[in-house]
């Protein structure tokens, strides 16, 4: 059986290099890239990782941070430019402390010890019952939310606000990520501030969408996509243009 491997780095040269590596190795499989430690926790929350590539040093969170908020964190091999951490990693029980740039015979040593420690046992087709939901962090909390609970989201410059049932919870991305990352069969981008949950549009007229406690503007850029998406264009004319 191959050993899923998971990358996480904020450099997109340290990430192509080790993906090189992984895909050199008959035994190991890429099953992912990120470029944040944010993002590796929610992958990890979706999809089954034997390996963890895990650089150090990351805006947000860093990865020994991740280490830590993890339950059970997969097998763990830290990449970094700097030394001082290694006894911090070595602390939370990784594999092996690589610096970068890592030569490939030094990747292929580090590998070798994931066979000395026994994989733990993964179950066929696992029942996932849990919600879909994602993590964000505020301050130096990281906060679940459901995606069906999410109302609105809001560009806030380098911030975004995610408006749930229940609260607000204000983290340093950008509306375009939370656009990538949600699914767009569920969620719609309105305005260059602003993104909607679908289930929770109340009401709208032809410039503004009324969803659980907030009216919210149609961007004038957004509103052929807004009307085609909701399949509302035909009934916003007015009577006497459909007739």
């Amino acid at each position: 059986m191959k050993i899923r491997c998971l990358l996480v780095d904020d450099e997109p040269i340290a990430l192509n290099v080790l993906a090189s590596y992984v895909r050199q190795v008959e035994t190991l499989e890429l099953v992912g890239q990120c470029r944040s430690a944010v993002e590796a926790f929610t992958l990890l929350q979706s999809k089954p990782v034997d390996l963890l590539f895990l650089d150090i040093q990351m805006p947000q969170l860093s990865g020994l941070d991740l280490l830590r908020t993890l339950p059970n964190p997969p097998k763990t091999i830290i990449t970094s430019a700097y030394r001082e951490y290694a006894l911090d990693g070595y602390e939370l029980d990784v594999l092996d402390y690589l610096i970068k740039p890592v030569p490939f015979e030094r990747f292929m040593k580090a590998v070798g010890k994931v066979f000395t420690h026994k994989m733990p046992v993964q179950l066929p087709n696992p029942v996932v019952t849990d919600e879909p939901f994602l993590f964000v962090k505020e301050d130096r909390t990281l906060i679940r939310i459901g995606l069906c609970d999410i109302v609105w989201l809001e560009s806030l410059r380098d911030y975004v606000k995610i408006a749930t049932l229940t609260r607000q919870v204000v983290t340093r991305q950008t509306l375009g990520y939370y656009q990538e990352l949600l699914p767009a069969e569920q969620f719609l981008r309105i305005h260059r501030s602003f993104m909607v949950a679908k289930a929770k549009i109340v009401s709208m007229t032809e410039t503004r969408i009324q969803v659980v406690g907030q009216t919210l503007p149609i961007g004038r850029y957004y509103k052929p996509q807004v009307f085609d998406q909701l399949q509302v264009r035909d009934l916003l004319r007015p009577t006497s243009e459909r007739c």
